[in-house]
């Protein structure tokens, strides 16, 4: 099990965007049944972060790199983490 204070996972989002909001509780329950930690980061307050992942939004990375876009995948972010 990893440090939950270390987050593995980071969902890229911005406020008000519906599917941020249903990418957020798929990856609070992966990460509450996994102990892996999770951070979110707002788009709209940095402009190279808006301008390479606008038309992405949400995306989740983990460890750091591009995982999903649009929507979470709860198996294939389970699995990712497994790893």
């Amino acid at each position: 099990m990893s440090d939950p204070a270390v987050p593995r996972i980071t969902l890229l989002g911005k406020p008000g965007c519906h599917l941020c909001d249903d990418a957020r509780v798929v990856i609070d329950r992966v990460a509450v049944d996994l102990g892996v930690g999770w951070t979110e980061v707002d788009i709209t307050t940095d402009a190279g972060l808006r301008e390479k992942w606008w038309d992405q939004i949400p995306v989740t990375l983990v460890d750091g790199v591009q995982h999903d876009f649009w929507r979470v995948d709860e198996a294939r972010l389970r699995k990712a983490l497994a790893r």
